[in-house]
């Protein structure tokens, strides 16, 4: 999948465009699930790239934004 570095690298809307409705649910939840360890780790330790936070958040973002348009069309 093109998404595969999508917790360290913001991504393209015209990326997630291309994607099927279960792709982007997929990928959300993966999504989701490493900003939950992110959050967690850094928690109990110093965390190499905090701008990371700010990158899921925005990824998160962008694939709901993306379903939303669907729903709505």
């Amino acid at each position: 999948m093109a998404l595969k570095d999508a917790e360290r690298i913001p991504l393209r809307a015209g990326q997630l465009r291309e994607l099927t409705e279960e792709e982007l649910a997929e990928e959300l939840t993966k999504l989701k699930e490493a900003r939950f360890r992110l959050k967690f780790r850094s928690a109990t330790e110093a965390i190499d790239n905090p701008s990371q936070f700010r990158i899921l958040r925005r990824n998160i973002a962008r694939i709901e934004t993306v379903l939303r348009e669907r729903k709505q069309a």
